[in-house]
This record gives structure tokens, sequence and C-alpha cells, in this order.
């Protein structure tokens, strides 16, 4: 029987290394996603307004924390979800959430896969200072073994230092340089599925902080997404929508439209 969805937000932006702003996205994207411009329908025709599909978990507080405890906070809220019954539908937040977000998805599901879509690999090892930049995730997810197979789209920022971490962690980057068109994953085990909103190119997501022309556009994010082939789809997350650069609020109705296609992925399960 298919597993309840649970979207969990994450208001945290302060390893972000520009601007602020994607702490305010976990409400910009459940008011997308309520908008009467639209259905609750994915595509598929799965209705993501089903409490029996989607539910809302909230948001988690992080007052009076600081950074290490918020990121144990974030790991317990995570594993909360998991116990509960329910499958993680993450709403960031800067991508520095996902590395304790899957410390908690990995505990459950050992062998993890994760696909990965983003302008920029996140794969250093320090960056302004931090470990724990949203520049850093990956590197701290593939040094603790949390996945065994690490895929990257949509990639158009690699320095020599982030091609030397790809080689170092065994890394399966498909870069927009070399993009031809949507592709069709397979992976063996469970599946996670992280989505940096700036994969897209800017003029279909003005409302992000680091906007890097040359990227995919909504139907090639969507068309991987419902082509990927997993034993079992475990969690995703939605992050770096960020809404102080998006008054329109066309990014927040992307992410939106992301949300309810990944919803259909995780509650339906199986490939």
């Amino acid at each position: 029987m298919p597993q309840t969805v649970a979207l969990l937000g994450v208001p945290f932006d302060a390893e972000g290394s520009f601007e602020r702003g994607p702490a305010l996205a976990p409400a910009a994207i459940r008011a997308a996603l309520r908008r009467e411009s639209s259905n609750t329908s994915t595509e598929g025709g799965l209705d993501v307004a089903d409490p029996s599909i989607l539910v809302d978990a909230g948001d988690l507080d992080f007052t009076g924390l600081d950074r290490a405890a918020i990121r144990a906070r974030i790991e317990a809220g995570v594993t909360e979800v998991l116990e509960s019954g329910s499958t993680p539908l993450i709403l960031g937040g800067d991508h520095s959430i996902t590395y304790p977000v899957l410390r908690a998805v990995a505990r459950r599901f050992p062998n993890l896969n994760l696909l990965h879509f983003d302008a920029h690999s996140d794969l250093y090892d320090s960056f302004e200072g931090s470990r724990f930049s949203h520049a850093c995730p990956f590197a701290r997810i593939m040094e603790e073994r949390l996945a065994t197979r690490l895929v990257q789209v949509g990639i158009r920022t690699l320095s020599r230092p982030l091609r030397e971490q790809a080689t170092r962690f065994g890394v399966e980057i498909h870069e927009m340089r070399h993009w031809t068109g949507p592709i069709s994953f397979s992976f063996e085990g469970p599946l996670y599925i992280s989505l940096d909103i700036d994969v897209l190119d800017p003029a279909f997501a003005p409302g992000i902080s680091h906007p890097e022309p040359g990227g995919l556009s909504v139907r090639d994010v969507l068309a991987v997404i419902q082509r990927v082939k997993a034993e079992r789809f475990v969690g995703a997350d939605v992050v770096e929508l960020n809404p102080v650069n998006d008054p329109s609020p066309r990014t927040g109705l992307v992410a939106a439209k992301f949300v309810k296609e990944l919803t259909e992925r995780l509650y339906l399960g199986a490939s």
C-alpha cells in the first residue's frame, strides 16, 4: 500500500553564501500549491489534495538554536516523519539542509542513491570558512558514505577543486555543456531526489539567489523526474527558492509544480 507523503518545511538559510531569502520558501511554496490558477492534480492524475496522499507536517522551529543544534533538529525532524510511516518531502531552505536530512534517511535506508538537480555541484570541502555551507552538503554526504551513488544533473559551474572532489567521490556528473535532452536514469535500491531550483535557466526561475545562465527548462526537469526508475523512492527536497527575488511569483509556482510531481513519485513508490 502506498505511503503518505509528508511535507516538512525547513525555513533555514544561514548557510547561504550570497543572498538571504530561502528561509521564506516553505510558506511561498505552500501558497503556490493553494493558488487557484491551477488545480491540485499531477500530470499523471494524482490529486495531492487528498490527505491520504499528501499531508503537511508544518515547519521545524529553530528559535534559539545555534547552527549545530539546527542541523540536529533537522535530522530529528526527518526521523520523526519516517517513524510516523510517511515519506518526507522537504521544503527548504538553502541546500545545506540536505546533509542533515540525508543523515536521517540513510539511517533507515542503507545503500541509498541520490539524484541531484543543480547548477552547482555543492562538493566543496569548505566554503567561506564553513564545512556546512550550502556549497558543501554533498561533500559531507559522500564523506560519511550516506549514499553509495550520487548522480548530478544540470551542473555548469565546475571549478578545478570541484572536479577533483567529484573524482574523489566517484560522482556521476551530467554537465549542461553536454546536455542533449532528458535522460532516463535507473537506480538499484532506494532513491532520494534533491532538487535545487537554480538547476533551471534563470529565464524559467528568476526567484533564486544564484542565477546561472544556460540551465535546464522546467519540462527537462519534469521529464527526468517522471522517467527515473528506482527500486523505491524514499524522500526528496526542493531547495533554494528565494521569494525575495520572486515578486511575480513565477518561481514559486514552478517549485509547487515540482512538489506535485515529486509527490506522485514518492507516493507510488516503485518505478
